[in-house]
């Protein structure tokens, strides 16, 4: 398998039904992202908590130039399905201290990559590490536009999702 679609991860990590196989329903591509971080699953999780705040990527491409808070926000480890994640991502389950699920949402800006369910998984692995597991799900549109995009997005989402996985990783760890 290429790079591009399983970076970090191993067979086993990518094996068995994730909540974001609901997401889009139907026939859509996988992409599995994972990286080890130093610190215990429910730290780990608190920062994907984060992902309702800002992206956590490259903040002048995804944040508008903002900055991604470099803290803990109070609050935002307070979850309920339907909240806003990302700006264009809708929460669509989670398991407290384990995983989120989140899923595109409707209106403007939505949808210009396809349909994306997402989930991110903090595993833990040892008292104080933690393997963070992300599985995209991508139903890319028809015709031309959804050719280029299977093409291009592995790539792209790789660059930025590798920014953001080393971004909480780092924060996590601190």
């Amino acid at each position: 398998m290429s790079v591009a679609l399983t970076w970090g991860t191993r067979p086993e990590e990518r094996a068995g039904a994730w909540p974001c196989d609901a997401w889009p329903e139907g026939e859509a591509a996988a992409y599995y992202r994972g990286v080890t971080v130093e610190a215990p699953a429910e730290h780990v999780y608190r920062w994907l908590c984060q992902l309702r705040a800002a992206p956590y990527s490259y903040d002048w491409i995804d944040n508008l130039g903002r900055r991604s808070p470099p803290e803990l926000t109070p609050g935002l480890d307070e979850l309920e399905v339907g909240q806003t994640v990302m700006t264009v991502f809708e929460l669509r389950s989670f398991t407290p201290g384990r995983e989120l699920t989140i899923a595109s949402r409707s209106g403007p800006g939505a949808g210009l990559f396809g349909r994306v369910g997402v989930t991110y998984r903090a595993v833990p692995v040892a008292p104080s590490r933690t393997r963070l597991l992300v599985k995209l799900r991508v139903e890319y549109p028809p015709g031309l536009r959804g050719r280029l995009l299977a093409a291009l997005l592995p790539w792209g989402d790789l660059v930025m999702m590798r920014r953001q996985l080393l971004n909480l990783k780092r924060l996590a760890e601190r």
